[in-house]
């Protein structure tokens, strides 16, 4: 462990002493509690001791390997033997602090304890947690979780491997660092306790008592009608600022052919004007292209970023939202579920039989309570995608015929004092594309995702015209000029595991700009 991070934790543990409701640490490592004879990885027979303590535990990868094998005799052990057994390290060190036990292995000083605690960051320091968020009961990774600081706004939401790198500053330390998704019981923890460490983190299923529900039957269409009349309540009536990361990639033939990262700050106008469009600005953008892809069949594809803009469903009404479109969809309530420990109301709905045009079929989730529109997941009907192709394709080679295979879209909205904003969207598409007078087809397919980092709701006003970023172009074509000091403190969504292996394999040449 180098001495920069070695100092960063004697000044961890000072401000934990000053701040966090200490309790006993004997008092609780002493508990008694019993364990069944099992084996598994560490990770799943601490669960255990958590189940029955109800004490959840926080420790940074290297100092306990969650996958590594391990093993427990029947029997009754205090908290503190039980980790011991369970780890086989008996020179770890416990700090007990409200419902959370942090396990650490303790530093040999290599300096007088007083420069270390004479150490502290700079006021603009930011401070980084990273991990993995898995489902609780089966070790699933949960896709696009958010991770996030609700009271500043700030957030970010985990790949489809369930990782996350999230960056705050250093003055939000003790602030609440919550973690959610559709489906789950949201995890709640002070964000300093995990600076600096590598977590793994389980979300519980939220399972939904018939006790706790009455059982009545649901007007989908009577569920939409009271969430468009509370929108005045429940979404921003003034314009904000919002600072957001996006990506956008195609491939062909499984390689990547490019990848283009952003950073944009964007003027989001309020709900109700519809006649006034986003505004965004270019902070940051780096475009990683395949060189050695010399097959000339690549097409380049329609900006995601008008799409980003135009998925929030609130203030672009799609046909399946507005009241005059209504008699081309089937409506029906086909669940409850929790989102950020709120009940929704599923309404799944789909284009009505007979009617040929390439419409939609999916998922909303409204709040039970509020009637807030809180998310949706749906896709271009499946049945008639393929009559879609001039929605997406924006250039190609004469010779070719592209054609449509799948079209899907999530989008997801977050609260912030009572107010809901947008807070993701992802388009995933795929095509299957034919040179004339060739037999055989190949596929192609692009993405486009953005995560609304930060909101600033003081000040916002319209962007200079030379400042805004046209958002119906091929943003992949768009000139920028190189920086290396790239991301510096902005948080982003960490690719995936697929995504990483594609860009290792490809000779690329990466440019990167700073406005």
């Amino acid at each position: 462990m180098n001495t920069t991070y070695r100092s960063f934790l004697c000044f961890l543990w000072v401000i934990l002493y000053a701040v966090c409701p200490i309790q006993a640490d004997d008092e609780i490592l002493n508990r008694r509690i019993q364990l069944p004879k099992t084996k598994g990885t560490i990770y799943k027979l601490l669960a255990q001791v958590s189940d029955r303590s109800g004490f959840l535990f926080i420790y940074d990868s290297q100092v306990v390997d969650n996958d590594r094998e391990s093993r427990i005799k029947g029997g009754e052990y205090t908290l503190g033997e039980a980790v011991a057994e369970i780890t086989g390290d008996r020179e770890l060190k416990f700090r007990v602090i409200g419902s959370h036990i942090l396990i650490y292995r303790p530093e040999k000083e290599e300096r007088p304890p007083e420069v270390a605690i004479a150490i502290s960051s700079p006021p603009e320091a930011y401070l980084t947690v990273e991990g993995k968020i898995l489902d609780k009961y089966n070790d699933q990774p949960i896709p696009f979780a958010t991770v996030g600081i609700p009271e500043a706004a700030i957030g970010t939401v985990t790949n489809q491997n369930g990782e996350f790198r999230f960056r705050f500053p250093d003055s939000l330390r003790q602030a609440t660092l919550r973690f959610t998704h559709i489906g789950y019981l949201s995890h709640e923890v002070e964000a300093g306790l995990l600076a600096g460490k590598h977590q793994r983190l389980a979300l519980e299923p939220k399972v939904i008592s018939l006790q706790e529900v009455v059982v009545r039957v649901v007007n989908p269409e009577r569920v939409l009608d009271d969430m468009l009349f509370n929108r005045y309540r429940n979404y921003a009536d003034k314009p904000v600022y919002q600072t957001a990361f996006y990506r956008e990639g195609v491939g062909h033939k499984k390689e990547i052919v490019n990848l283009t990262e952003a950073v944009f700050r964007i003027y989001k106008t309020p709900f109700d004007q519809t006649f006034s469009s986003d505004q965004v600005r270019l902070l940051k953008m780096r475009h990683i292209l395949n060189r050695h892809e010399k097959d000339t069949v690549i097409t380049k594809f329609k900006s995601g970023i008008e799409a980003c803009l135009m998925l929030d469903l609130v203030k672009y009404l799609p046909d399946f939202l507005h009241k005059d479109d209504r008699v081309l969809y089937n409506y029906a309530h086909t669940d409850i579920r929790v989102i950020d420990n709120r009940l929704v109301n599923v309404i799944a709905f789909e284009q009505k039989k007979g009617i040929k045009t390439p419409l939609y079929k999916g998922e909303l989730y409204i709040d039970t309570e509020n009637s807030a529109l809180l998310g949706g997941s749906f896709q271009i009907h499946p049945h008639f995608v393929k009559a879609a192709a001039s929605m997406f394709v924006e250039k190609k080679s004469r010779n070719l015929t592209i054609t449509p295979e799948e079209v899907r879209y999530t989008v997801s909205y977050k609260e912030n004092n009572g107010i809901y904003s947008i807070n993701h969207v992802r388009g995933d598409l795929q095509f299957r594309i034919r040179k004339k007078k060739k037999l055989f087809s190949t596929t192609a397919y692009t993405w486009f995702e953005m995560v609304i980092c930060k909101t600033e709701t003081e000040h916002a006003q319209p962007f200079e015209r030379s400042q805004r970023l046209p958002t119906r172009t091929v943003f992949a074509d768009t000139h920028f000029e190189y920086d290396r000091d790239f991301w510096e403190n902005f948080n982003i969504i960490l690719p995936e595991e697929n995504l990483n292996d594609a860009m290792s394999k490809i000779s690329s040449i990466i440019e990167e700009t700073h406005f």
